[in-house]
């Protein structure tokens, strides 16, 4: 079980960043959003931090997206989703 609950949290860690390299935003803007270090941030995106709730809605709105999707198992699947659905929209990543 923890094994697994590990795998899960490093997963929601690299969505995190993938999402975060495709908008092509770096750590230390994401850390400025956040009001926290770049240090702290980056041990955000290794897993090494426990992710509130709150801070897991934030990071998602600094991303534009939705919780759900920072809670998906496919980093492929996740960043087709995001572009799919800006060109439909009609926006940009960033």
């Amino acid at each position: 079980m923890e094994d697994l609950l590990a795998l899960k949290t490093k997963n929601v860690a690299g969505n995190i960043r993938k999402i975060r390299e495709y908008r092509d935003y770096t750590q230390d803007y994401l850390a400025a959003k956040l009001k926290i270090s770049q240090n702290a941030y980056s041990k955000i995106e290794l897993g090494y931090s426990k992710l509130t709730i709150e801070r897991l809605f934030q990071i998602a709105a600094i991303l534009e997206v939705e919780v759900t999707q920072l809670l998906t198992l496919d980093h492929i699947e996740l960043i087709k989703n995001i572009s799919s659905e800006e060109k439909k929209n009609g926006t940009t990543n960033s």
